[in-house]
């Protein structure tokens, strides 16, 4: 009589050892564990804060990389726009005199506008994300420094440091609100709406989709366009969270959003991806980084970890995806 039982325990830990989110959600609390023993100060209420703070511009540009990859493509020009941003937003507040919201709209606007090159030239030229992307890149971080000649903007208005400091209720940091909003709205898309099918249907199989009667190419440029946005609003909680501008802050983070990508369940192939997964794998991302820091580990390991973790999650993504096409 206790042989169904047995069973049954025991597909319900197959099951969980099978769900990728699951295994991720259990390395991410080991890691917190293994920290806060080895790491002094890492488990205190001020470090808890500043990871928060610091994952939040991770968070918001993994979202972003994630609509992208479901789409099979990729998204390598993240942190030059992030420091563009930074850039402009900071230079009409400081050097013209602008208002705070004027400032913020004109940087969304340029954001958005990048979106809307890489967009065209992936949906409808028809060039391949890797090369748009890593051109635009080059492109935008050279705007960047030739702008203010590689100077930084400091000296920014107040509101923007008290509001990047700034908590509710004394706890939750104003960064991290503003990430968890733009997670949830974007879950919803991805899950409850028609838009969120056709990212998912264009990433498994573009021609299928087409003959189906998706617009694969509008779907494709709305992503890249969405994505430049997201990327604007975390330039802008990057400037918030340095209070100042600095055209070369967001250098490497789109490494981290394809790692936070890749480990939380999203596939370079295309079609496969959650934001929760990703999510999950972005403060994983920001603990390594923070944990490797408190340790007294160099900003050189960090990247080496980093380009390790990196590999082994594309490998475990290519194993994974072999083998469920072994399967079918």
């Amino acid at each position: 009589m206790n042989t169904p039982v047995v069973k049954e325990k025991g597909s319900m830990f197959k099951k969980v050892l099978g769900n990728q989110i699951s295994v991720v959600f259990f390395i991410l609390i080991a890691l917190i564990i293994f920290f806060s023993v080895g790491a002094k100060g890492f488990f205190s209420a001020y470090n808890l804060k500043s990871l928060l703070q610091q994952t939040a511009v991770i968070g918001i540009i993994t979202v972003a990389q994630t609509f992208v990859i479901i789409t099979s493509g990729i998204d390598l020009s993240q942190g030059a726009i992030i420091g563009l941003t930074t850039l402009i937003a900071s230079g009409m507040m400081v050097d013209l005199g602008l208002p705070i919201g004027v400032a913020v709209l004109a940087a969304l606007l340029a954001a958005v506008l990048v979106g809307v090159v890489n967009g065209f030239f992936v949906a409808h030229v028809g060039l391949p994300a890797f090369i748009t992307t890593l051109g635009t890149q080059y492109i935008i971080r050279s705007i960047a420094l030739l702008a203010k000649g590689g100077n930084d903007i400091y000296n920014l208005p107040p509101e923007i440091s008290n509001f990047g400091r700034g908590t509710i209720g004394g706890v939750f940091p104003n960064l991290a609100i503003i990430m968890i909003v733009i997670v949830v709205i974007m879950h919803l898309i991805l899950k409850k709406f028609s838009f969120g099918r056709y990212v998912y249907a264009c990433g498994s199989n573009v021609t299928a989709a087409r003959f189906s009667g998706v617009k694969t190419k509008k779907a494709i440029f709305l992503v890249y366009v969405l994505a430049g946005f997201l990327c604007g609003i975390a330039g802008i909680v990057m400037m918030c969270r340095i209070n100042a501008g600095i055209a070369v802050c967001g250098d490497g983070y789109e490494m981290n959003s394809i790692c936070a990508v890749v480990i939380g369940g999203g596939s370079l192939f295309g079609g496969e991806g959650s934001i929760s997964g990703a999510l999950i794998g972005a403060f994983i991302m920001s603990v390594l980084s923070t944990g490797l820091q408190i340790m007294g580990f160099s900003t050189y390991w960090q990247q080496l970890i980093t380009g390790i973790v990196l590999i082994l999650a594309v490998m475990v993504d290519t194993i994974r995806r072999r083998r469920s096409q072994g399967m079918e």
